[in-house]
């Protein structure tokens, strides 16, 4: 009972990790796309975990955790950067995979100027409670950022995975909170729950999902960029 945390990391990487090497998919063929994105956005979000649990925003309770702290985190809160990414990008390709039809895709920009000024709304609303404000803050940046590398193409792919994504994550996060294993400071957040899980976790699950795809949609994209250059000729 005790390593709860550490067999929800488990549970979150073990499928998609066993069957990347699925005969269609083959998701291990993208794993030099996948793992310096992957590091890149957790370098951020731990960086991001390290301050707020410093000023209280949020904390781990010890009784469900194995005792190894990394630069003040848990082992386990270090590796959640790891497996749920992981997880999210397999669910993306698997879906690019078996899913052909758009089904999101004609909704994504409506969907994406929405998300953008709602979160707006709510950064503005709830002005000075970090987790709310940062959180609302960085989505709409990051949905900029990505328009503005790649316009719209394959949001409608990204929202269609995140939708799908939100079973884990209501599974996962309901059973840390629930505990709690992580406890969040309610003067740091609107106080509005899903269950027991913050409204801002479904946003910042946003985030964090988002950043990976469009580090591994960028990589990719340099990657054919290299393959398809001319070569010169010299005589």
């Amino acid at each position: 009972m005790n390593y709860i945390y550490l067999y929800l990391n488990l549970f979150t990487i073990f499928f998609p990790l066993v069957l990347s090497f699925d005969r269609r998919v083959h998701f291990y063929t993208n794993w030099r796309f996948l793992f310096p994105a992957m590091a890149l956005s957790a370098l951020c979000f731990i960086t991001w975990d390290i301050l707020f649990t410093q000023h209280g925003v949020w904390g781990f309770n010890p009784d469900y955790l194995v005792g190894i702290y990394v630069f003040n985190l848990p082992l386990e809160e270090v590796l959640f950067f790891v497996t749920v990414p992981y997880a999210c990008v397999f669910i993306y390709e698997c879906l690019n995979t078996y899913v052909r039809r758009e089904w999101l895709q004609p909704l994504a920009p409506a969907l994406t100027w929405f998300l953008i000024l709602a979160n707006l709304v709510v950064a503005v609303l709830f002005w000075g409670r970090w987790y709310t404000m940062l959180t609302c803050l960085l989505v709409p940046g990051l949905l900029l950022t990505y328009w503005g590398i790649f316009r719209y193409q394959k949001l409608g792919r990204f929202y269609l995975a995140y939708l799908v994504h939100l079973v884990p994550f209501l599974l996962v996060n309901g059973v840390l909170t629930a505990l709690p294993v992580v406890w969040y400071n309610n003067a740091h957040n609107v106080g509005l729950r899903l269950y027991t899980i913050p409204a801002e976790d479904s946003m910042y699950s946003m985030l964090m999902f988002l950043l990976v795809i469009l580090l591994y949609e960028v990589f990719k994209l340099k990657s054919r960029a290299r393959v398809n250059k001319p070569v010169r000729e010299f005589v």
